[in-house]
């Protein structure tokens, strides 16, 4: 993967932007068995004259709405789920708690769950592995669509009452078109309008944000919090809000490293912004210099996706982790002892909250409400975002994974939730009536 991720960026560099657009395209053309011109046409640098509708649906071609057939006597009721991918490499955080919770609801209302997938096909057994791991057993067979948004012919068949849930604001802008807004439940884990500069695609999502005729289910009362903070009225009225759970059969502390090093966890995504990646390097670096981290005491992991090649001071080579199963992931969880993860928006994010409920303790970042998190857990530490105050809180964080007695009482005095079936059942009832 990071092979092929190098030969990419050299290509880029080589050949530019509308190089690699091309080369890109050129291989969906193939896979899609189409005419390579039909997609190069849309490509950046194309000669050919374009009309607005294909300059608009070649930039936001995800909002391609979905196409749809309603089914007048449904045999039974359904429960949907619309999302981009449950490949492996999608499940961690937002997709598995989207997974929880339509099967959760589909077996309340009686109902067969979907898993409507859009840019490729679904993995059932990647599914079958979350919902085993949690102890959830659906009612009825699960079903699977693949609703390809660069093809019309893949048409779905609605029933009258079905309750589509979307994962996306890019997923709920699809559905809008095509089914009645009050069957959308959009399915928030994030301020969505931060994945982008300020431009065309932050205009689109924040439209949808606000749209006063769907409902919102919101990951974090600090999240819904943030929303309601920054005028969105329709949050107040529309939304409400649950706090994740954390099973204590998933995660819990594990046997740590045989060679007796600590194990120190680093949430590695270069290629998802807010999750600062050159500022954790730096900070792990500067951590190492000035030996608050000692290497003969600590092994470095990276844990994310698309992670380049890096040495750090001496030469020192991390441990790399990607494209883990959940249950291989739960199991790193365990194992680790300290961990940096940082998230640029409102809301604490997944692995903070996986680490400190798996034992370890964590320094992440404050961003506008997001200020203390020990709510959570006192083996959460969160600071200003600054390179400095990073470095001491590491220190602390250091001088805490020592302190066994400490640690221990904090990981035992966690307020996470450990039931989904808890955190949704008051939710179900509020958002359904059911």
């Amino acid at each position: 993967m990071v092979d092929r991720f190098y030969k990419l960026y050299c290509y880029w560099r080589i050949h530019g932007t509308i190089g690699l657009t091309q080369f890109a395209l050129n291989k969906l053309a193939q896979k899609l068995q189409r005419p390579a011109d039909q997609l190069l046409d849309l490509a950046p640098g194309s000669n050919r004259m374009k009309t607005v509708a294909e300059l608009s649906h070649a930039r936001f071609h995800l909002l391609t709405p979905l196409c749809t057939s309603f089914i007048k006597e449904p045999q039974t009721r359904r429960v949907s789920i619309v999302t981009d991918s449950v490949s492996s490499s999608s499940l961690f955080g937002g997709v598995g708690t989207a997974l929880i919770f339509g099967a959760l609801l589909a077996n309340k209302r009686g109902a067969q769950l979907r898993i409507i997938t859009r840019t490729e096909r679904a993995r059932p057994e990647n599914v079958d592995h979350v919902l085993s791991l949690y102890g959830i057993a659906l009612a009825h067979e699960i079903q699977f669509k693949f609703a390809a948004f660069y093809d019309q012919k893949h048409e779905i068949d609605m029933v009258e009452d079905e309750l589509l849930i979307t994962t996306s604001w890019w997923t709920t802008a699809a559905a809008l078109p095509s089914v009645p807004a009050n069957n959308i439940l959009y399915l928030l884990q994030e301020d969505e309008r931060m994945f982008y500069p300020l431009g065309d695609d932050r205009l689109r999502c924040e439209t949808i944000l606000r749209n006063s005729d769907i409902r919102f289910l919101i990951n974090t009362k600090l999240l819904f919090d943030h929303f309601v903070q920054d005028g969105f009225k329709n949050m107040t009225e529309q939304a409400t809000w649950f706090e994740p759970a954390f099973p204590k059969n998933v995660f819990y502390p594990r046997t740590r490293n045989v060679d007796g090093k600590r194990t120190f966890f680093f949430y590695a995504r270069p290629n998802n912004p807010r999750n600062l990646f050159y500022l954790g390097i730096e900070v792990i670096e500067q951590a190492i210099l000035q030996q608050v981290l000692d290497l003969s005491v600590w092994e470095i992991c990276l844990v994310g996706k698309e992670i380049p090649p890096v040495a750090f001071s001496g030469g020192y080579t991390p441990r790399y982790y990607e494209t883990m199963a959940w249950s291989d992931y739960a199991e790193l969880l365990g194992s680790v002892d300290l961990g940096l993860s940082l998230m640029y928006t409102p809301h604490p994010s997944y692995p903070p909250l996986d680490l400190v409920a798996s034992g370890a303790v964590v320094v992440t970042n404050r961003f506008a409400g997001k200020q203390d998190l020990s709510g959570y857990s006192s083996n959460l530490i969160c600071v200003d975002l600054d390179k400095d105050a990073l470095v001491d809180a590491l220190q602390r964080a250091v001088a805490l994974v020592q302190d066994a007695s400490l640690r221990e009482q904090n990981y035992r005095n966690n307020g996470l939730l450990t039931d989904w079936h808890q955190v949704f059942a008051g939710v179900i009832h509020a958002m359904t009536g059911e």
